[in-house]
Parts: C-alpha cells; structure tokens; sequence
C-alpha cells in the first residue's frame, strides 16, 4: 500500500513511525512533514489545509489509505473531498469535526444529551459576557469558540482576567472568527486526563488513558501550552472512571453525532477530569491528540492500518496493548509558548535503543543539520517496564540539551519529580 499522512508535527511523525511497522505499507509520504520526518516518510510540499491540491496528489499517486492529522484539514472538509473521490481516509466529515471546531456546538450536544460537562454560556456581547462573568466570579475560563491554535482558552484566575481575555476575544478580534463568539464555563477543579477511542458511527473502541502536562515549566508552573510531555497509561486513574468515560461519555456522544445527523469516523479525543461530582468533559478533539499520541501508539500492538481497515469494513479491530508505560518529554524552542526563538540548531541526537525522538518542529540548515523551526521541536520518550524506568532514560538522553539555553524542557513529566 501507499500511505498519506497529513499535516507536519509530532502526532504526524508518531502516526508515520506506527505506519512503518505495517508489513502491507510500501511507501508512506507526508504533507508537508518536517525534517525529522523525511528521515522516515517521503515529505510533499502540499500544506494540510490545501484540500484540493491534497486530492490532486492522492489520485496522481494512487494513495491506498490518507490518515489526517491536524483539526483545520477536518473542518475544511478534506475527508469528504476524498470520500467524493472514491479514496479512503482516515478521519470525520466537516459535519462531524464541528465537536471540536466549535465548542459552542459541543456544549450544546452535551446539554441537550446530558453528557456531563462545565456549567457554561454562549456570549458574542461582552458587555453581557462581563456581566456574567460578575455574577459567577472566579475562577472561571473563558474559550474562543472557534479553532485558535491551541491558545483559546483562558484559565481566568481573577475577574479582572477574564474581562481582559473578553475584551482580547470580543473587542480587539484577537482570534478573528475563531474570537467571534465566547464559550464562558465554570473552572472544574480536579485531575485531568486523556482518552481516545477509535469511533465508526456508534461503534466505540476505546484505546488506554494518557495524561498530558499542560504547564510550561515544573510543578505545573506558568502559562498553558499545546502540552509539554505525556505519559500513559495512567496508574492512578480510578478504573471505575474510565468504564464510565466509555459508556456514559464517549458512546452516548457517538450515538449522538448519529442522532444528529453528524455521523462520527476517525478517532475522537476526550478530555476529561476526575471532579468530585465525577468525570467530566473539558473539550472533545476530533483527531488524535499532541504529545498523548506520542505515548498511546507506541504501546498500541495491532497494526495501525489493519485497524483502519477493521473500521471501515464495520469490524471490531480487537485492539491489543502492551505491557509497561511510555513517557514523552517535550523541548521546546526558548521563549515558547510566547514569542520564541527559530533556527537555533539542535545538538547532535544520539541514536539510543531505549529512547524514541519525534520530532514536531524542525528544519534543516544549509549543512542539512537540523535546526529549531517551532514552538515545541522535539519530543523524547521511552517505553519501559516501569514508569520509573521510562523516565530515567527520558532525562538521559535529554543531557544533550543541557549546555544550550536556546532549549527547555520539564523535568518532572511523568509520575514523580525527577530527584
């Protein structure tokens, strides 16, 4: 078979390494990757959100099976394209991929199907929305309804926050249309955690929890990132919460999608949070998610592309794991999730048997060595027998960034601080 990927970070390159391992693959290329990736993939220069130039490649190519990557190739309705077309592709229609291209919507499904989330209103006025704000006080978190990049959503831990992130969303058009409309929920206080399922219409197929550090630095310190490491599965995860994420949460939404005429293909993510009131909701992605897939493929025993095969013929993939834990840690570029430096090069990366590099945000230099050319560059993980083990050859291989400041990186992603 041929394979397309599409898009050109971490979640892509861990989605190519996984192809890789299929005996029925030949050739796998990618649109438009990064620099790590072309060491694995044949990169195209097509960006992920040029649908019809995508399509155009598929048919000269003959690609057997196109797996999307990011969200804005979904809500611009790429799978369907290729639907029309007669090509197979992993991922929702544009109907579908609305749960995660407005949250407003999804709040909507969640209310009107009773799927427990965050109390919440929907405000385009930010006079009303500061009036609300008022009245409920804080914390409270603001989102832009709309996709923005992963930087959306405001934890406002004063009022004074929140009416600043209204007036950036509403008034200063911060996000453009993303900002149009403002989701305002109550702050659920508790533990988050991650879980993907593979979904064909009401067909559930859960695949194991992950937990992702959002925070840029130790201790869950500083500003909100696209995620700074991950690890799974989750060893303090209450079992009890996961069988309710699958049958109270993930297949009612399912169900749901169908019901409204939105049926649902590809992977949804949920993420979740263990309250006191129980688990709820914080957002549904409608792809996998970046750096869980990072920690959650690698431990995945099946072949990825039996999987969509199993999907798409209406079969139950019998989806096997291994045994162990993976933990990811992401460097990021200085500066990042603000502004951030590009081109710094990348110190040599030793090959290592123990450890994996994804790379999210790279590029070459004239010489051809890798350079910064992103937020988060790279990630490092390890798949061990035990958490402990998973982490301490993570951070050892992460030395190698130690004698550069154009680099940073948590030191306590996983289950405890490193000592």
């Amino acid at each position: 078979m041929k394979v397309l990927i599409i898009g050109s970070g971490g979640r892509e390159h861990m989605l190519v390494k996984k192809v890789k391992q299929s005996a029925k693959v030949a050739e796998i290329f990618v649109a438009p990757g990064n620099a790590g990736i072309a060491e694995d993939a044949k990169c195209v220069a097509i960006k992920d959100d040029a649908v019809t130039e995508l399509l155009a490649f598929a048919q000269e190519a003959a690609i057997d099976w196109t797996i999307v990557g990011p969200e804005v190739p979904l809500t611009k309705g790429v799978v369907d394209a290729f639907r029309s077309a007669g090509l197979k592709i992993f991922g929702p229609t544009k109907a579908a991929a609305l749960i995660e291209g407005s949250k407003d919507f999804t709040k909507a499904l969640m209310k009107k199907y009773a799927i427990p989330t965050a109390d919440y209103q929907t405000f385009t006025d930010s006079v009303a929305a500061k009036n609300y704000v008022k009245a409920k006080g804080a914390p409270i978190v603001i989102k832009a309804d709309g996709l923005a990049a992963g930087k959306g959503v405001v934890v406002a831990q004063t009022e004074a926050d929140a009416v600043a992130a209204i007036d950036l969303m509403l008034e200063a058009n911060h996000f453009g249309d993303a900002g149009a409309r403002v989701v305002i929920e109550e702050f659920l206080a508790g533990t988050e955690f991650s879980l993907f399922a593979f979904v064909q219409g009401e067909a559930v197929y859960p695949m194991i929890p992950a937990r992702d550090h959002k925070r840029a630095f130790d201790g869950d310190q500083g500003p909100n990132t696209g995620g700074m490491g991950a690890y799974a599965p989750v060893p303090d995860l209450d079992p009890q919460h996961v069988h309710f994420t699958v049958e109270s949460i993930l297949k009612p939404v399912a169900a749901a999608m169908v019901a409204e005429g939105r049926p649902y293909s590809g992977v949804l993510y949920a993420g979740l949070i263990e309250t006191d009131q129980g688990v709820k909701v914080i957002e549904f992605n409608a792809r996998f998610g970046d750096p869980e897939t990072q920690v959650v493929l690698p431990l995945l025993k099946n072949d990825l592309i039996q999987v969509l095969e199993d999907l798409d013929a209406g079969k139950d993939p019998q989806l096997a794991w291994a045994d162990g834990y993976a933990i990811g840690t992401v460097v990021a570029s200085a500066g990042y999730p603000g502004n951030y430096l590009k081109g710094s090069p990348l110190p040599d990366l030793p090959a290592d048997q123990e450890c994996y590099v994804i790379h999210a945000g790279t590029a070459n230099s004239a010489d051809g060595t890798y350079i910064a050319n992103g937020g988060r560059v790279l990630l490092v993980g390890s798949k061990q027998a035990t958490p402990e083990l998973a982490q301490q050859y993570v951070y050892q291989y992460l030395s190698v960034f130690n004698q550069t400041e154009s680099f940073f990186y948590r030191t306590d992603i996983g289950f405890k601080p490193r000592m």
